[in-house]
């Protein structure tokens, strides 16, 4: 045989076998079951120690979220021997058909999983697997049961925690928890059956934060399968490690003092610090406690109430109402005035009332004055002015033109988009620009005198809360922000990179002062329309807002910063369906302030008839 041959003899060989091992090991990995079934069976001998979630506080050191220790009774079907079904269900309290229903869905519960070379479907039930047959046991519960497990081979209890909400407040923003999908395994295998992962809110946003990182121990097994040691005396196993706890900016005291005075209302709070961007409280009227929503059993009975109470409870309002901002708008309209040039900070216009519909006061003489007065007339005068520069020379296209650049403007303050921040399920409100107003009527078929009430904060402009107390928190600041935002700190890491980030409006600096008088006046002065915002010791600055309602009463809306120099928090309260923005907005922020910068209410009686006013909420009695 020539050296060719003998060569190719040996390939063939080779070939062959390494063919026959691929076969092999395709039929193992894909056709065959049995393999992958013992690999898991090798697998259950490494026990995943799960941690318990991060604890979270607020920003003085309080601690708004802990946990509490419960229990899950497990089972393993390949363990269990000779069930005395009847003896069991009587031990848990329910019936043989339940105990019967409870492992049929568990196995339903897991789904199944669709071969594509062999056409068959398989569950992903494993009978070698731990799953849990009842969920989230006190202490009670489980050391009723815990004594006589050794009757019932294949079940064994399991320690695990929930959430605990010391407060009863911030439901709206903390959010639950809830039980793992079997997608959601398949996408991150950090969970298992009967884990929870954040649904909502904080929970949700910073889940992987939250969560903490897995121990891992190994045990050697009888042939019985029960667990006699560990393996290797422990050498390959990992400690589970409670992650880093959060630091909220919020003031859980505040947010619970905000709950109280919205008690029986409709609407929101929303405060922030404007040096930070930090969010001190975020009240969505009607709210909940947060422990309703603690575990399986908690969220099957109270979600459904909740979903069903007409004062809508589950609706985030701050982030998700999107409401005409109403008066305080002018407070935007007069920046972009003066920066446009088409007005100064003295620029006067009469009370013309023939123009838009005003209440009774003398003519404002200047930017101050016409904050002071809340005057529509003025409003409509300056806002015509920034949208028919007379840069065109048709009406119509010069509309196009101004009402674009009074769009970029707007846009600056965060407006009419969603804020990168650490809270999901946001609404962009509304800020129409030319394309939008193109769409209703035609191109080049509309002027101000079709869009007249957006100078006025009412028609097409639409802010969520969270924008409008954004708004004061750009003024108190002359300019700038930080995105608004809930977690100030990871442990020691401080807040994420987006909320360090310094964001500028296209207003000069020098415009703000006759703003900031005009609502020092609001609340101060003789003719001012919030003086039930007004404190004795404490500067504020506010601004009141009526918002029309075609579907009945109007709303009623406040904003305000303090102290007027060196702002601590800036707010808007929105009260739905209460009328005029001084008699319940108002009173209501200067309650919150003087909480959060005093920790204390001079006022009583105001205090008693916010909090006892029912205003547009339907009891539940």
């Amino acid at each position: 045989m020539n050296l060719d041959a003998r060569r190719n003899v040996i390939l063939s060989f080779i070939f062959l076998v390494v063919g026959i091992y691929l076969v092999r090991l395709f039929y193992m990995q894909v056709i065959d079951d049995t393999w992958t079934l013992r690999a898991q069976e090798i697998a259950e001998k490494r026990k995943e120690i799960f941690p318990p979630r991060g604890v979270i506080f607020d920003r003085n050191g309080k601690k708004i979220v802990t946990n509490q220790t419960y229990y899950n009774l497990m089972m393993v079907e390949d363990s269990i021997v000779n069930l005395d079904t009847a003896a069991f269900a009587k031990l848990i309290g329910w019936t043989k058909q339940e105990v019967r229903n409870r492992f049929k869905e568990i196995v339903k519960g897991e789904g199944s999983y669709y071969n594509k070379i062999t056409g068959k479907r398989t569950p992903n039930y494993q009978t070698i697997r731990a799953y849990p047959f009842l969920k989230e046991l006190t202490l009670e519960e489980m050391s009723q049961i815990a004594p006589h497990l050794a009757n019932f081979k294949g079940f064994y209890e399991e320690a695990t925690s929930a959430r605990n909400y010391p407060y009863k407040s911030a439901a709206n923003i903390l959010g639950y928890l809830s039980e793992v999908y079997r997608e959601e395994i398949e996408v991150d295998r950090f969970y298992k059956p009967g884990n929870n992962i954040g649904r909502a809110g904080i929970e949700r946003f910073y889940e992987k934060e939250l969560r903490g990182i897995k121990g891992i121990k190994y045990i050697v097994t009888s042939a019985l399968n029960n667990a006699i040691e560990s393996y290797a005396d422990g050498k390959y196993d990992t400690t589970a490690r409670q992650a880093d706890p959060l630091k909220m900016g919020m003031d859980v005291e505040l947010q619970t003092y905000g709950e109280a005075l919205m008690s029986k209302k409709k609407g929101c709070i929303v405060a922030i610090e404007p040096s930070t961007g930090e969010i001190l409280s975020m009240v969505s009227a009607p709210s909940y406690d947060p422990n309703l929503l603690v575990g399986k059993r908690n969220i099957s009975a109270n979600y459904p109430k909740l979903a069903r109470d007409p004062n809508l409870p589950l609706f985030p309002r701050p982030l998700q109402a999107e409401y005409p901002p109403g008066s305080i708008f002018k407070l935007v309209q007069s920046l972009i005035a003066m920066q446009e040039g088409v007005i100064t900070a003295n620029t006067g216009f009469p009370c013309d009332k023939s123009l838009v519909g005003c209440h009774n006061h003398p003519s404002a003489s200047n930017i101050a004055e016409a904050i002071q007065y809340s005057c529509n007339p003025y409003y409509y005068m300056a806002v015509r002015r920034i949208i028919q520069q007379g840069v065109k020379k048709s009406t119509n296209a010069d509309a196009e033109y101004g009402l674009n650049k009074w769009y970029k403007y707007i846009r600056s303050f965060g407006l009419g988009d969603i804020f990168d921040t650490d809270v999901s399920g946001q609404r962009p409100g509304l800020i129409p620009n030319p394309a939008f107003y193109d769409k209703w009527y035609g191109h080049h078929a509309w002027a101000f005198s079709t869009i007249r009430s957006i100078s006025i904060g009412q028609g097409e402009v639409k802010l969520t809360p969270l924008q409008m107390a954004n708004i004061v928190a750009v003024i108190a600041n002359k300019g700038w922000y930080y995105t608004p935002h809930f977690v100030r700190s990871i442990g020691k890491k401080g807040s994420l990179p987006q909320f360090r980030k310094k964001r500028w409006t296209m207003i000069n600096y020098q415009h703000f002062d006759p703003v900031i008088e005009g609502m020092r006046r609001v609340v101060n002065e003789a003719g001012g329309t919030g003086k039930m915002a007004r404190l004795e010791d404490i500067m504020v600055c506010g601004k009141t807002g009526t918002v029309q309602n075609p579907h009945g009463e109007d709303h009623s809306v406040f904003f305000a910063f303090a102290p007027m120099k060196n702002p601590k928090i800036a707010i808007a309260v929105f009260v739905e369906n209460a009328g005029w923005g001084g008699t319940w907005a108002a009173p209501i922020s200067a309650l919150m302030i003087e909480k959060y910068l005093k920790g204390k209410i001079s006022d009583p009686d105001k205090e008693k008839r916010i909090i006892e006013a029912q205003i547009a909420y339907q009891s539940s009695n």
